[in-house]
């Protein structure tokens, strides 16, 4: 049996007065934020981040209470990150966890990827999916 296609992405909490410019951030690395509840992808999204974030808190038992009402995104990696069917490389996920780092106690995270639903991306003018411009930090 083969697993259905999938897209690795990271789970986070994110302070929603922050959201924005955390999301800006991201692009700037070719790394995609999706709200969890208006994400593209099969199920009903409010519902699935409205039980993220109380499973996450719950777990926590207390030391992420402030992020009660943060909104749950996936955060995705550009196709400047991909090499075909090979694996995210190292530097991929270093510049995310570096980054979210960066925004310390207004984002909340595990070091973990999870597999989703393939997210579909707009295409660009180069129809890949990126912008002329997409760079990343080395």
């Amino acid at each position: 049996m083969t697993r259905p296609p999938h897209e690795n992405v990271a789970t986070v909490l994110v302070d929603p007065a922050v959201l924005g410019a955390l999301e800006v951030a991201l692009m700037h690395l070719d790394l995609r934020v999706w709200p969890m509840a208006t994400a593209p992808v099969p199920g009903d999204g409010p519902r699935r981040a409205f039980q993220y974030r109380r499973r996450v808190l719950t777990a926590r038992r207390g030391a992420w209470d402030d992020a009660q009402g943060w909104v749950p995104v996936w955060v995705s990696f550009g196709a400047s990150w991909r090499s075909g069917a090979d694996p995210l490389p190292w530097a991929a996920h270093a510049a995310l966890w570096d980054e979210l780092a960066r925004w310390g106690d207004r984002v909340r995270y595990r070091k973990w990827l999870t597999g989703v639903p393939p997210l579909p991306v707009p295409v660009g003018v180069d129809g890949a999916g990126t912008s002329p411009g997409t760079r990343r930090r080395a």
